[in-house]
């Protein structure tokens, strides 16, 4: 259980690679709205994954949710598909890859 945006994404480094993004080129942005947010990028590429924090330019997918509903997905308090049917999760981009968030990134 992570407790805040920032503990997920640098915890997330650790966990990126393996067959999980083998062969997948991808930048992820996640912007945390609110208290307790900001804006992360995930970049994907020859099977391996690099966190950084701020804006990536040209993201293949923008997520946004406010940092509350994005602590309640990356615990597993909230299902990121029921977070988008319900209007609090945002997505721009290749919707395949929003598909594929909980597995790549261990969410829940």
């Amino acid at each position: 259980m992570v407790g805040s945006i920032e503990e997920f994404f640098t915890g997330l480094q650790a966990k990126l690679g393996g067959d999980k993004i083998a062969g997948m080129t991808a930048t992820f942005q996640f912007e945390a709205t609110g208290d307790g947010g900001g804006d992360w990028a995930v970049k994907i590429a020859d099977g391996a994954g690099e966190v950084t924090q701020g804006k990536a330019e040209d993201p293949t997918i923008v997520l946004t949710a406010t940092a509350e509903d994005w602590l309640a997905i990356m615990n597993g308090d909230m299902n990121g598909q029921t977070a988008f049917l319900t209007g609090k999760l945002k997505i721009q981009g290749d919707m395949t890859l929003a598909m594929q968030l909980e597995s790549l990134f261990d969410l829940g």
